[in-house]
């Protein structure tokens, strides 16, 4: 499980630049399909000894100077409510403010590292301005530059200090962990009571690896199953609902420790930004997911109305194509009995293992059937194929030019994959690499 970074911080103060600078540079994983990678205001961060969430609360801008003290008290609660540790942002070039006082002070008194930083501080100027923000009483303050990174490398370091080793990655290869995210209020609760009642659970719930969750072992046609229940999921309190997206946390908790995602959606409501961002999230990570229309039962429908609702689902998660749609109601029980049969194919699937002679065959089919073009006049050679990885099921083919490929190349490559050897309902990943001395 993930620790959580949240950074908080008025406007403008460069909450975006500082996750932008400490996510790094990355590549979208399906780069023609927009809003997979784009506009994310969470990340998993791999790149240093430590991994961890970081969470951007950025955007917020407030209707008025009147709004501006409580929207960070929202942002700030947030984070104390949600993260692990706390990136509060200030900005050198607008001094001390007294909503920079005001959110201070209430974050000195949570019982979590809170990490105060002065941004924008390019140069020794701007370290002389940085001494008056010693008088909020903190005895340690980081000035750095978000846009040029000056200083961001010492907070890392201070923060890995903070941070657990990264988890065990062994798994059980008999048990399947399920979770089952949604907004609030679209029926999340009403399903997970309805599948384990159907189930009907022996096993004690017991506590999982973070505050809010609760992990329930239930059997399923002689499976052993894991539900991740992600309680957490909700409006907090006095957290508005502006803020009401960045609740899901324990959604992405959820889907680091989850291999198949149930993803409910509100049957009157529709798909949702909110929808779309978490399950980009689901789709970097390579999960496989199950979309479960919920509360069928309350709209108006003719005979036509599951298709056209099925092409707006496709329409919206176009990086989804892949992934099964199921139309239930929890409320009347509707169809809910199909989701464990489904999941059980799903991560039938996501587990699957090709053996490598069945692998080579079908490459050299592919490659026959189109060839990839020339690079530097000569064609791009294909060597042979492995799998080197389940869930997601992870394909390694070795080739005379790996950086040549062009996309449209490899979607045809991964399509062919999908086709041949059925893996049609869950995501799957082809890494090219080179061999020996390229030709």
């Amino acid at each position: 499980m993930l620790p959580v970074v949240a950074i908080v911080g008025r406007p403008n103060v460069g909450k975006s630049t500082l996750f932008n600078r400490i996510l790094g540079q990355r590549k979208a994983i399906v780069e023609d399909f927009p809003g997979v990678t784009r506009d994310r205001n969470y990340a998993e961060v791999t790149r240093f000894e430590r991994p961890f969430l970081l969470i951007d609360t950025g955007g917020f801008e407030p209707a008025s100077e009147d709004r501006m003290l409580t929207q960070m008290r929202e942002q700030s609660q947030l984070a104390v409510e949600e993260a692990d540790i706390i990136f509060f942002v200030m900005d050198v070039r607008d001094g001390l403010t007294p909503s920079d006082e005001e959110v201070a002070k209430q974050l000195r008194r949570v019982e979590k590292p809170v990490f105060f930083l002065i941004n924008k501080v390019d140069g020794d100027k701007q370290e002389l301005a940085a001494a008056e923000f010693y008088a909020l009483g903190i005895e340690k303050l980081y000035s750095l530059s978000a846009e040029h990174g000056r200083g961001v490398n010492d907070l890392i370091d201070d923060l890995e200090k903070l941070l657990p080793p990264a988890p065990d990655l062994q798994e059980k290869e008999n048990e399947i962990r399920l979770a089952v995210i949604g907004r609030p209020n679209v029926g999340k609760s009403s399903l997970v009571n309805r599948l384990l009642g159907f189930e009907r659970v022996v096993a004690n719930p017991t506590a999982g690896t973070t505050r809010d969750s609760i992990d329930t072992p239930f059997m399923h046609n002689n499976q052993r199953y894991v539900l991740i229940d992600t309680a957490g999921i909700r409006r907090k309190g006095k957290v508005s609902q502006a803020l009401e997206k960045y609740s899901a946390v324990n959604a992405l908790r959820a889907m680091d420790r989850a291999h198949v995602v149930l993803m409910v959606i509100d049957a009157e409501e529709g798909v949702t930004d909110q929808d779309l961002s978490v399950a980009g999230y689901a789709y970097e990570k390579g999960r496989a997911l199950i979309l479960v229309v919920n509360k069928w039962d309350l709209p108006e429908k003719d005979e036509r109305s599951m298709g056209h609702y099925v092409e707006e689902v496709r329409r919206r998660f176009k990086y989804l194509s892949f992934a099964p749609i199921l139309f239930v109601s929890a409320l009347t029980g509707q169809r809910v009995p199909k989701i464990m049969p489904l999941v059980a194919e799903v991560a039938a699937e996501f587990n699957q293992r090709i053996p490598t002679p069945q692998l080579n065959k079908g490459l050299a089919e592919f490659v026959e059937r189109n060839p990839p073009v020339y690079v530097g006049g000569k064609r791009i050679k294909f060597y042979y194929a492995a799998q080197g990885a389940v869930r997601p099921p992870t394909f390694v083919l070795f080739t005379s030019r790996p950086d040549n490929i062009h996309f449209s190349y490899q979607r045809y490559l991964m399509n062919c994959f999908r086709e041949k050897f059925g893996f049609n309902r869950v995501p799957i990943r082809l890494q090219f690499k080179g061999r020996g001395k390229q030709t």
